[in-house]
């Protein structure tokens, strides 16, 4: 960078996404003055564009796990955020559908979600097919408060708040590295104007490029920053209609919670995300793959009509653990555990991110005004 600008703020937070934009309207509303870095186009590109929209119950995580406690947390703040700004949302329920075979993991997941406090009733085949005659199981799980959003409309009021409070979104502004010093952080910012930022406070709210930021941050400890791993789950929507007005999910499988059919805000189904290990983050859809979905979806429901399924898109999560291990904690990062005042990294925030947005942002702005 030749002669680059040099500018000054109190905080940064890098990137924009649904996590990025909780955070930086949390920070401006104590009254910092907050500037949020996206490297793409526009906001909530990244994940938060490529995910299911579900607020989920908090079923799944272990008890005092950051996924468990922010989950619950961040449904009971996003419905009531909502609600309150008369945003769509839509609190449709959930159903865990199990052969009988797969008893017992159903038994695991209500023990599971009765330690986190999340409300669910058990229903046998029978008392199931009353309420959901479509479906084929031996037993279900219902989650009333498991629900759906409209995530870019979450994240525009999001970023209005933002606005509101002071701070403000620069796009178009990747960050190609921060240094730390002893009067704060230059943060290098790319783009068609390069500049360096110096702050106080950053937040690395960065997504699937979080992990490579800290491996390349001057002064932050190597030892502190975790391996990564890609997860791509591909969806298929369903053109037509459909006989449902809840989510429908198998138990989950490693990686993942199964395919699973949810609705968008019209109604409209789609099914996923499967889970496929990649190298790289990389976001097609082989429509051959509509195959492989029917014969799981018509384990459950056998009406299906494979021809109806359609590509959509496909996400990325950014996942802490591998193949081979079955869970991996969100990693919110504060200065007690790197040594750097001021920052906080944000690892491995992929599902629930979008349900415990606004508690991670709270958590992390606790984490600095301490």
């Amino acid at each position: 960078m030749a002669n680059p600008e040099t500018f000054q703020t109190h905080t940064v937070v890098i990137g924009a996404g649904v996590v990025g934009l909780a955070t930086a309207r949390a920070l401006a509303r104590q009254g910092r003055e907050v500037l949020v870095l996206e490297a793409g186009q526009r906001f909530g590109e990244g994940i938060s564009s490529r995910n299911s929209e579900v607020i989920h119950g908090g079923l799944y995580y272990p008890q005092g796990s950051l996924k468990a406690e922010l989950c619950v947390q961040g449904r009971q703040a996003i419905y009531e955020f909502c609600d309150q700004r008369h945003l769509g949302f839509w609190k449709c329920g959930k159903w865990i559908v199990a052969r009988e075979n797969e008893a017992e993991r159903l038994m695991q997941i209500r023990d599971q979600a009765e330690k986190n406090g999340v409300p669910l009733a058990l229903f046998s085949g029978q008392s199931m097919s009353r309420q959901l005659p479509d479906i084929v199981a031996d037993a279900a799980l219902y989650s009333p408060e498991t629900g759906i959003v409209d995530s870019h409309a979450f994240m525009t009021a999001l970023l209005g708040e933002l606005e509101d409070a002071g701070g403000q979104l620069i796009c178009q502004a990747p960050v190609a590295g921060v240094m730390t010093g002893a009067d704060g952080y230059r943060v290098e910012v790319g783009g068609s104007e390069p500049c360096w930022l110096k702050a106080s406070n950053v937040v690395n709210s960065a997504g699937l490029g979080a992990v490579p930021l800290a491996q390349g941050w001057e002064g932050m400890p190597p030892d502190r920053v975790p391996a990564q791993y890609f997860a791509r789950g591909v969806y298929f929507s369903y053109s037509g209609q459909h006989p449902f007005r809840s989510l429908i999910y198998p138990v989950p499988e490693s990686g993942g919670l199964g395919v699973h059919l949810t609705l968008d805000m019209a109604g409209q189904a789609r099914f996923g995300p499967d889970v496929e290990w990649i190298d790289s983050p990389e976001y097609s859809v082989d429509p051959q793959r509509a195959g492989t979905f029917a014969q799981s979806i018509s384990q459950w429901w056998p009406q299906l009509e494979p021809d109806r399924l359609q590509p959509a898109y496909a996400g990325v999560r950014p996942k802490l653990h591998g193949p081979d291990e079955t869970f991996a904690d969100f990693q919110i990062q504060g200065p007690e555990m790197h040594g750097l005042p001021g920052v906080v990294h944000l690892f491995g925030i992929e599902s629930p991110g979008l349900t415990a947005a606004l508690a991670i942002a709270d958590r992390v702005a606790d984490m600095l005004a301490r």
